[in-house]
């Protein structure tokens, strides 16, 4: 009963007590925040890192660490700047042969880590192995093409002028062996998308795996005419290698184009022809195979061509 008495009477601090109390335990809780900040501990820190070499030279072909990790040892008050992000100490490491360097144990990066913490001491790298990639930087340049297989049309519309890119090439610069790899043209994917007229977009120059890669131009400009396209059908005979018969002497094919090319097309539907490439056949065998459609305009697209059957010529 006493014991409750006691709580009681706390409770019938008016509000200067409790303002007093108050404040009796905020001074408390300073000073002992005060004298723990006086102690010396010991904590982990990621610390930035930055690698020295010779940048206009070498260029690195993976990520490499922007940070390092750290044991160290020292005064709260210097652990708590440091934590707080002020003043915090740039490891820097040199590298004297980039490209021939893949990894560094941690404990090889001790005596420089120790030379640049100050007032702090370093217990331990946290970091076991350190892995970088660098190799001797270069440029090439590559030739810009698109594909526009994504790319559908309203009914009877279709592409009626040449895909344009400009520009039509791309400078790349980064690792040597990187650049060495990739072919000689580089494709830019169109997106998916339903063309009703002119096509005209700027798309970025994407390099898998490239995040290292500098692209001069970063981005290309595509671009091509829309407009209404016909399908003529046509009969043209066919050419067959010799010592091979055929069920047929010609084929029918259909061809797309442009309505304003029609008139272009029949002065030079005379330069068509099909062709069947050159096959092996026993005898009684026979084979049914679609002809080569050859001398098509640029602007003309094949739709469709009859099979022929071959057999084996009688001597």
């Amino acid at each position: 009963m006493k014991f409750l008495r006691v709580i009681i009477s706390l409770l019938r601090f008016d509000r200067t007590n409790w303002t007093a109390l108050a404040l009796c335990l905020c001074a408390a809780a300073v000073f002992w925040i005060f004298n723990a900040l006086n102690k010396d501990y010991d904590t982990q820190l990621s610390l930035p890192l930055r690698l020295e070499y010779d940048q206009s030279r070498f260029a690195p072909a993976q990520a490499i660490p922007a940070r390092l990790e750290v044991n160290i040892h020292g005064n709260g008050w210097e652990l708590l700047r440091k934590s707080l992000g002020y003043k915090v100490p740039v490891i820097s490491v040199p590298l004297e042969r980039p490209a021939g360097i893949h990894r560094i144990p941690g404990s090889a990066l001790a005596p420089g880590v120790v030379s640049q913490l100050g007032p702090l001491k370093l217990n331990f790298v946290a970091l076991d192995t350190l892995r970088l990639w660098l190799e001797p930087r270069t440029t090439r340049k590559l030739k810009l093409v698109a594909d526009i297989r994504r790319v559908t049309y309203r009914d009877n519309m279709g592409r009626i002028s040449p895909v344009v890119v400009l520009p039509d090439s791309v400078l790349l610069e980064g690792p040597e062996n990187y650049l060495r790899a990739l072919p000689d043209t580089l494709v830019i994917q169109l997106p998916s998308r339903r063309v009703t007229a002119q096509y005209r977009e700027s798309l970025e120059v994407r390099l898998e795996n490239g995040e290292f890669i500098r692209r001069d131009p970063p981005v290309a400009e595509v671009m091509f005419d829309v407009g209404a396209m016909t399908v003529l059908s046509l009969r043209l005979p066919v050419s067959r290698p010799s010592g091979l018969m055929s069920d047929r002497d010609s084929v029918a094919v259909s061809v797309r184009l442009p309505i304003r090319d029609r008139e272009r097309f029949n002065q030079e539907v005379a330069g068509i022809a099909t062709q069947i490439p050159a096959l092996t056949l026993q005898k009684g065998q026979s084979l049914r195979v679609a002809p080569q459609v050859q001398g098509l305009p640029d602007y003309a697209s094949l739709v469709s061509v009859d099979s022929v059957e071959l057999k084996k010529r009688l001597p």
